[in-house]
């Protein structure tokens, strides 16, 4: 799986409930140990190839990726995503089976998706669609979702129930937690 994201994608489980907890300095959960990768694409980027392909018979009745080449572990995408807001991601790195059991959908999506790194092959889509290239990295794309959040306050909605899952799960991996 992979993120197409516009100004208002978060692309972490707890969206802006986690942007929140940076902001306190609360602790965040980063699943497994952060370092599988992740493909992130702007909307704008995906748009580029997707127009691309409307319209060129090269392409009918063909499966096309059209992602980013950019490939960023979790601990990276936390990091960026704390700088873009002025905050700190105080990172705690929580085995994805222990999430799974404190929240069986939460944990869904980590074992079967997020807990792997995702590369995709852009081959095709660069075939097809001469000249296509991702331009956008998520360092500046994620500015534009900061500058969306914070530019209204009814944006920054905090799930509570998020948040205190998170808190939970924090205090009881505490003891176990490597020092």
């Amino acid at each position: 799986m992979k993120v197409t994201y516009d100004r208002t994608v978060l692309p972490m489980d707890g969206g802006y409930t986690v942007v929140d907890r940076m902001l306190k300095g609360k602790q965040v959960i980063v699943h497994g140990d952060g370092s599988s990768l992740w493909t992130l694409t702007h909307h704008a980027d995906f748009a580029k190839g997707f127009v691309g392909l409307l319209g060129n018979s090269r392409a009918i009745g063909e499966a096309v990726h059209i992602t980013s080449d950019e490939w960023l572990s979790w601990n990276q995408i936390f990091e960026i995503v704390a700088h873009a807001f002025g905050a700190t991601a105080k990172i705690v790195h929580v085995p994805s089976d222990l999430l799974a059991a404190y929240d069986p959908n939460w944990g869904a999506g980590l074992l079967g998706d997020k807990t792997h790194s995702l590369i995709f092959d852009n081959s095709k889509i660069k075939r097809l669609v001469p000249g296509f290239a991702a331009t956008i990295p998520f360092s500046r794309g994620i500015e534009e979702v900061a500058a969306w959040h914070t530019a209204d306050p009814a944006r920054q909605k905090v799930n509570e129930k998020f948040d205190q899952l998170c808190d939970r799960i924090l205090s009881a991996y505490e003891p176990a937690w490597p020092r």
